[in-house]
């Protein structure tokens, strides 16, 4: 059974609460392995790396719970492709006129991160939502995202020393590690101040394709 049908249909689910959201997700094959993108009715929620059928059913079984409403099925997030009357249906204690707009957030985060991969994106434009970091997490990773553009990279300490916490370059490494929004948030782009490329939740090849990707890759690298 897949992911999908998986968390559609399984009655041990928790009943959505009266905060439910709307959401929806898709897995997109790409270079570095299989995507899962999420959005809801705010933007682009979450990117899980190497998504395959187990690392994805897990994955939105989390945010089931922290969402507090079942997924909608958006037609594999085909750009463009709106919610179905059945899935719309499933999700009846979230806004329902927000569904729409999560398709429709996951629909654009598909055709960037896709355009991004062909080599012809070089700064996203999508909304994001931030709802699943918090605090010290959310002010290093919303300073990544607003000062670290395509082709540059950073320092754990220099981000720190960025957020007025200059004695906070471990930390620092920690929300990158617990980034919600990775590619997008690119932390990827966060190395070692003596030129190691330092540490990544996705795997130290994703983050070396990935900055090969942007053209830049810190010495020594190999």
């Amino acid at each position: 059974m897949s992911a999908e049908r998986q968390t559609q249909r399984d009655p041990r689910q928790r009943p959505e609460r009266r905060d439910a959201r709307a959401w929806a997700w898709a897995v997109r094959a790409t270079p570095i392995g299989p995507l899962l993108l999420a959005a809801t009715d705010e933007g682009l929620a979450q990117v899980v790396f190497h998504a395959e059928e187990k690392t994805a059913a897990e994955a939105v079984a989390r945010l089931t719970r922290r969402l507090g409403a079942e997924p909608m099925a958006v037609s594999s997030a085909v750009p463009g492709s709106l919610p179905s009357a059945d899935s719309a249906n499933s999700t009846d204690s979230a806004d329902s006129a927000s569904a729409p707009r999560c398709a429709e957030h996951l629909a654009e985060a598909v055709r960037q991160v896709e355009s991004y991969f062909a080599g012809d994106t070089k700064a996203f434009t999508l909304s994001l939502d931030w709802s699943l970091t918090a605090g010290f997490n959310r002010r290093v990773l919303r300073e990544l995202a607003a000062h670290v553009p395509f082709g540059t990279v950073v320092g754990y300490q220099d981000l720190a020393d960025r957020v007025g916490e200059p004695g906070a370059a471990r930390a620092v490494g920690v929300a990158m590690g617990s980034n919600p929004l990775p590619i997008v948030v690119a932390c990827h782009r966060v190395v070692e101040s003596g030129g190691g490329i330092g540490g990544f939740g996705g795997g130290l090849e994703t983050k070396r394709t990935l900055l090969a990707l942007e053209g830049v890759l810190p010495q020594p690298l190999f």
